[in-house]
């Protein structure tokens, strides 16, 4: 049975590998790390992702699954650690799916977002809560930006990839409404309720839209690789621009907030970089996990700048010089304030890590990444992800989906 489920994902890879081509005159190359650094063949390495899809998406309910359809034709994707469903986890499985070609799951996931998460009025209208319970009664109604970031582009991705649908599914319409409600709700509410997701000023993502945390950023929520297509694609020649200039203040913001001798980013910092002591999360934590792979993302997608080599070098060198029971939270300048090792998620983002840095350098965090069991059981949401999207980009099957080109 199981070769029977994955032999039409192999097909499916096969076609989002012709469909996804990469924009005219950007970097487009989409390494294939498995294959450049340890020499593995494309059927090797589609298998190797069809059995990540298959246990995640299909496995075990109780152990290993991450995908659980509901009626409506939905379904939801759950912080089993935490029993509750973020837009962070709904995002990156409706990104996992587009990439794969797996229009079915998409929809089920965004109808069950959008059904249960999304404010049409009120104080954050345009926004979706950023988390719910599994029978998708909102927990929290305050948003946050990394989950509408994902939406939007893996909604842009769907509609030039699938076509647009209508109502929910007209996918092209949802991606514009989320992306202007991002730039400009808080100019739409006049002062009252929810600000921007973006800050004006300084052209960057904050932290949440209100309060104190719209006066700071989360590193981990800079996206510039995504920006340079909301630059190209999003309606109003103004937020182009916009989108534009917010990508290079993403790359500048990527150079404050790495520490100059280890590489790491904190949880949280100001727009100048500098760490905001909040809870711990002026240190290298969780969030930051992320901030391995996003700078060699974007040199791998767009090659914007030499740095990101240089400091996906820096930051890898520093991890391995902790040795085979690498800690998974550090401060910045290198000192662990965890006892906890190994973990699947930060192993994950860091092979990523290898898009920009030298192949020697990331060669041991690739074949790290390659030979790491599926992640299961009770902390397999944030980790099954990582290690999920990690497999696409490490694998150069993370592509840009663009419109079709024209005559």
């Amino acid at each position: 049975m199981r070769a029977l489920r994955i032999l039409p994902l192999l097909l499916g890879l096969a076609g989002a590998c012709r469909a996804a081509a990469p924009l005219p005159g950007d970097g487009g190359a989409y390494h294939n790390l498995f294959h450049e650094l340890l020499g593995k063949g494309d059927a090797e390495i589609d298998a190797k992702v069809s059995a990540a899809w298959s246990q995640l998406f299909l496995g075990a309910g109780d152990t290993q699954r991450l995908f659980y359809p509901v009626a409506g034709d939905m379904a939801y994707v759950p912080d089993v650690a935490n029993h509750d469903v973020r837009t962070e986890g709904l995002s990156y499985g409706m990104m996992i799916c587009v990439q794969l070609d797996r229009k079915a799951e998409f929809d089920q996931i965004w109808r069950w977002a959008k059904t249960n998460l999304y404010h049409p009025a009120g104080p954050y209208s345009g926004y979706f809560a950023w988390h719910g319970d599994f029978q998708g009664r909102q927990i929290d109604a305050g948003p946050a930006p990394d989950g509408e970031e994902w939406f939007t582009t893996a909604l842009f991705f769907a509609a030039h990839r699938w076509g647009d649908g209508s109502g929910m599914l007209d996918y092209d319409a949802q991606a514009q409404a989320i992306l202007r409600a991002m730039l400009h709700r808080g100019e739409d509410s006049g002062g009252v309720g929810a600000t921007s997701m973006f800050d004006a000023a300084a052209r960057q993502v904050v932290f949440v839209p209100g309060g104190a945390g719209a006066h700071f950023t989360d590193p981990s929520y800079h996206l510039p690789f995504f920006y340079e297509l909301w630059a190209r694609w999003a309606a109003a020649p103004r937020d182009r621009a916009f989108c534009a200039d917010a990508a290079k203040a993403s790359r500048a913001l990527f150079k404050l907030a790495a520490d100059p001798t280890t590489g790491l980013m904190p949880d949280y910092c100001g727009f100048d970089g500098r760490p905001i002591v909040r809870r711990g999360h002026e240190d290298f934590r969780y969030d930051a996990w992320r901030t391995l792979c996003y700078p060699a993302m974007d040199y791998s997608w767009f090659n914007p700048d030499p740095w990101e080599v240089e400091r996906s070098n820096r930051v890898l060198r520093f991890l391995a010089a902790q040795g085979p029971s690498c800690p998974d939270r550090f401060k910045l300048d290198g000192a662990p304030v965890s006892t906890d090792t190994n973990s699947p998620g930060l192993s994950a983002m860091a092979a990523t890590a290898g898009l920009a840095a030298d192949p020697d350098v990331a060669r041991p965090f690739v074949g790290r990444l390659w030979d790491m069991e599926i992640p299961s059981g009770h902390f397999r949401y944030y980790n099954g992800l990582l290690y999920m999207l990690a497999l696409l980009e490490t694998s150069g099957r993370f592509r840009i989906i663009g419109p079709a080109p024209g005559p």
